[in-house]
């Protein structure tokens, strides 16, 4: 008896269509035109005598042994994709494609420093950066979708290895007050009404108010920014003080500001950057010589 068995393709259209929800978005996501995915998965559903996605006009909806089968896809495609891995670490180490996620309070403060020393360094690497907020980039990385994460502990991103960089330090931004900038700030000096945050999903945010070790101030902030700049800016206007990491403000947010950053006076005023992958990746190796250039770069 013949056996036929899914293409990888195939099960590519599947993940990417249970990711996005959308044919026309999933087909973009795999560099195909909308007919030739919608053909691929037709395919499929013939291949094994199911019906795995109904499909009406409005709504892309996955049957209950659709939905199973896409989340077996998923990882027969992260095994496949560490098959290829094997081979590559065998050879010469950081060279070809590697997909990075980076957190947005990162990515513009770090990347301007750390992609230059990393061309001079590995000619060979192919770095796919993608910026994503931590709990996207954890599930990203679990699904094969990225490689590794650049990102600040502590945070429970799964079964993942990790290599600390560098401790970045907490500072208290305010406006001008004619306080000395080595002026140091207690968590309690901190009005939970005058202070501005980032909204859920940023771990800068969880990372600032254990730092301050004031539960009261999750429910009391005044205000929640999408983004480090637009946070400055509401200071900046006297609308609040927020707190940023040491990296933002030699990269030299505060520029062209009347906004004063001062040292956070707490127990653990600083969060951890490091470089996490999934357990057991055959490539970890290279991911910690490329934590070991990024050290250095930082």
């Amino acid at each position: 008896m013949t056996t036929y068995l899914p293409t990888l393709k195939q099960l590519q259209y599947l993940v990417a269509l249970k990711d996005e929800g959308h044919f026309g978005r999933a087909a973009d996501a795999c560099f195909v035109t909308q007919s030739t995915l919608s053909a691929g998965l037709r395919e499929l559903e013939s291949l094994i005598g199911i019906t795995l996605v109904e499909r009406t006009r409005r709504v892309v909806r996955f049957t209950p042994l659709g939905q199973r089968i896409a989340e077996k896809a998923m990882r027969v495609l992260r095994e496949a994709e560490e098959l290829a891995d094997m081979a590559r670490a065998a050879g010469k180490p950081l060279s070809g494609e590697l997909r990075m996620g980076v957190i947005p309070t990162i990515a513009p403060f770090l990347l301007p420093r750390m992609l230059p020393r990393l061309r001079a360094e590995w000619p060979d690497l192919k770095l796919y950066l993608r910026e994503e907020t931590t709990p996207a980039a954890c599930e990203s990385l679990h699904r094969g979708q990225l490689d590794c994460v650049l990102l600040a502990l502590p945070y429970a991103c799964g079964e993942v290895e990790s290599l600390d960089l560098f401790e970045d330090r907490l500072f208290v931004a305010m406006p001008e007050d004619g306080r000395a900038p080595t002026t140091v700030i207690a968590p309690e000096d901190i009005d939970p009404a005058q202070l501005l945050l980032l909204e859920d999903g940023h771990c800068l945010k969880d990372h600032a108010l254990a730092a301050c070790n004031r539960p009261e101030l999750r429910a009391e902030a005044a205000m929640l920014g999408t983004s480090l700049h637009t946070l400055v800016q509401m200071v900046d206007n006297r609308l609040g003080v927020t707190l940023l990491p040491e990296m933002a403000i030699t990269a030299g947010i505060l520029d062209g500001t009347r906004v004063v950053a001062h040292p956070l006076d707490a127990e653990h005023p600083v969060r951890r950057i490091a470089l996490v992958w999934r357990r057991g990746s055959p490539r970890e190796k290279e991911f910690r010589l490329l934590g070991e250039a990024l050290h250095k770069a930082a």
